[in-house]
């Protein structure tokens, strides 16, 4: 597996050579100050590091184990980003350019506002459809909605499409409709075949909206181990065992910074967040109460991280908690 690393303050730069990434395995001592850390957290479940293709380290202290699925929350955004690649190295999908309004097809309702046919795949993928947030406080009433495609659609406008960045469930899930409507399979069955089986993962069926919708951005159940096969596809720049499983550049193009989180300042491309933890360029993938999945190219290195999905949330500052414990890994020698 051969490690790419793009995006260093925001900008593309090139591979680095192995020898510089073996230079910087952790070591045993590095491993046994990332358990101290952790444990200090009471809500985390499990911490898994791998390294240059190979799991070096497993810790757990509760809840589900490390081969056992979570609810991984809003991490599932990150992992529908790679069933979205995969759809279109498939050729589901033409491109991210395509129009979402052209894979609804029929099932696009009438009376919209005319910009939807504006919103392309790339803008749903990158969080820039620029509808109204369904996340936050209008989350209870989206869910509870008979139809939350259709609600979804119907919120107004805040941004054209493609401006900023509007965190928001709901437009993660119209990405899941618009690849149900345009392959004539759910997000599930999809899931399963573009990277389930090609990762040799277990991919296990998870909520629906009223209408048979999979979730899309929320709720996916995927065990640690699962989730680090994940992180090291975005590695590998899409190949897994010499099988191309997303597009050429579909990597770069989800490291590529579209928005920017107005919560942590990080850039944010397509299901991935982008900053620098020990001065390092990563890329991370986040979820609700804890969940964390990062990839650190420049030092060969996946980390993922489980914790307690239920609420009360332990809040923002707890993400920034896990970083920490990410950086002090990158930091030790």
């Amino acid at each position: 597996m051969r490690a790419t690393a793009l995006l260093v303050s925001l900008a593309v730069v090139s591979l680095l050579p192995t020898a510089y990434a073996a230079a910087n395995e952790p070591s045993a001592h590095a491993l046994q100050t990332l358990n101290h850390q952790t444990r200090q957290l009471d809500r985390v479940h499990n911490v898994i590091v791998a390294y240059d293709g190979e799991i070096i380290h497993e810790f757990h202290q509760g809840g589900p184990g490390v081969a056992s699925p979570t609810n991984i929350k809003s991490l599932s955004k990150t992992v529908l980003a790679a069933i979205t690649g995969a759809a279109i190295e498939e050729g589901i999908i033409e491109s991210v350019e395509q129009p979402m309004a052209a894979l609804f097809g029929e099932h696009l309702p009438a009376g919209l506002d005319p910009r939807v046919k504006d919103i392309t795949v790339a803008h749903l993928l990158a969080q820039q459809a620029g509808l109204e947030r369904t996340s936050g406080s209008n989350y209870g009433a989206w869910v509870a909605s008979a139809n939350w495609v259709n609600d979804a659609l119907s919120r107004p406008f805040v941004d054209e499409p493609g401006g900023r960045m509007l965190y928001s469930t709901g437009t993660s899930h119209l990405l899941s409709a618009a690849l149900t409507h345009a392959s004539g399979e759910t997000t599930y069955a999809l899931a399963q075949r573009l990277l389930g089986e090609p990762l040799n993962i277990s991919i296990p069926p998870w909520l629906r909206d009223p209408q048979g919708i999979y979730f899309g951005g929320n709720d996916m159940q995927l065990s640690p181990r699962a989730l680090i096969e994940v992180g090291e596809l975005y590695r590998n720049d899409g190949m897994m065992e010499g099988q191309r499983i997303l597009p050429e550049d579909w990597v770069e193009a989800s490291w590529t910074p579209r928005g920017i989180s107005q919560w942590t300042g990080d850039g944010y491309g397509f299901g991935w967040f982008i900053t620098q933890l020990a001065e390092t360029p990563t890329y991370y993938g986040r979820g609700y109460g804890g969940q964390a999945l990062y990839v650190i190219p420049e030092r060969a290195m996946t980390v993922v991280i489980t914790s307690d999905p239920t609420p009360p949330s332990p809040g923002g500052q707890f993400q920034q908690r896990l970083n920490q414990l990410v950086e002090g890994l990158l930091g030790a020698y």
